[in-house]
């Protein structure tokens, strides 16, 4: 039986000077880890769904994903900075630390935050809330469907339906 492993965040988050959306996950995935950088499961689907939102080849590269990213004033970065889990599976998380985002608000124009799943949008609920007074206009974090391939009930075509509808205004701002 896998056992819990204590791991921190290695990688920095993705934004800029331009970026008006954040997109946040839970931590990143034992594939991520490996790759260093977000979603680098093969079966996630996050980069197809970014990619048919924006129009834009799916990137394979670590610098194309980024370039997509920015080209497109979007922000990528997980709501946990170190946490004990096992392999990949958020439901087994526990002992938090969660990861700056209000220095991250400080740092770029965000507007919009966006959960991928759940469960990033609870850990966000729960840790990271209360330590945004200084964000109110932000407004809560808004759930989108996870890209992850363990949410099969949602197809590829329904999760980038579903993502455009909440994502292309905030784009296109």
């Amino acid at each position: 039986m896998a056992e819990y492993e204590q791991h921190t965040h290695t990688f920095p988050p993705v934004f800029d000077h331009h970026s008006k959306i954040l997109i946040l996950g839970t931590f990143p995935s034992v594939k991520s880890r490996e790759q260093q950088f977000y979603y680098g499961h093969p079966q996630n689907r996050f980069w197809k769904v970014l990619a048919h939102i924006t129009k834009e080849p799916v990137p394979t590269t670590i610098e194309e994903k980024k370039h997509l990213l920015l080209s497109h004033n979007i922000a990528v970065w997980d709501v946990i900075l170190s946490c004990e889990i096992i392999g990949s599976s958020d439901s087994s998380i526990r002992n938090v630390v969660p990861a700056d985002i209000a220095g991250l608000l400080k740092q770029a124009p965000i507007s919009a935050v966006f959960g991928n799943g759940k469960k990033a949008c609870d850990l966000y609920e729960k840790y990271i809330t209360p330590t945004l007074c200084d964000f109110a206009e932000i407004g809560t974090i808004q759930p989108l469907p996870s890209t992850s391939p363990a949410n099969a009930a949602w197809s590829i075509t329904r999760l980038q339906e579903h993502w455009q509808e909440k994502l292309y205004p905030c784009l296109n701002t």
